[in-house]
């Protein structure tokens, strides 16, 4: 696997991986940045979400579970010394539709948590990973 990343002006870059996909990464206003992408440590929350999520729309999809709707929330805190790694990561898994089967969508959460999503394995080393699931009836 490899990625490029380009310097565009500022703190401003434009990454890029096999997809030819372009992902911004800048520094917030406040921050002496342009504001003009997520920063890398969003990035990284972003990463963990979207790794567990494919996970959990495939193994749903095999338990043939099919939620109304499905998001995830991460939220991060950082230590406040330099170099500022997270310390606590908590990921929310929102379900919404009629009669969820719970224990399935507790399984496909735990399966892509603690066997299947590399990033969230891979933070877990680095960081106190946590996860809980809401489910909601529409």
């Amino acid at each position: 696997m490899k990625v490029t990343v380009k310097h565009i002006k500022g703190t401003h870059f434009q990454g890029e991986g096999s997809s030819k996909t372009i992902t911004h990464i800048d520094s917030a206003v406040t921050a002496g940045g342009s504001g003009l992408g997520s920063n890398p440590m969003e990035l990284l929350l972003m990463a963990i979400a979207g790794c567990s999520g494919m996970d959990i729309v495939s193994i749903l999809d095999k338990m043939q579970v099919k939620p109304q709707r499905f998001e995830l929330t991460v939220e991060g805190e950082r230590a406040s010394d330099h170099p500022k790694v997270f310390k606590d990561i908590e990921v929310v898994y929102k379900f919404w539709g009629k009669s969820l089967p719970e224990d399935k969508l507790r399984r496909a959460v735990q399966l892509s948590m603690e066997k299947y999503c590399s990033v969230a394995n891979m933070i877990d080393k680095a960081a106190d990973l946590t996860y809980r699931i809401e489910v909601n009836p529409e």
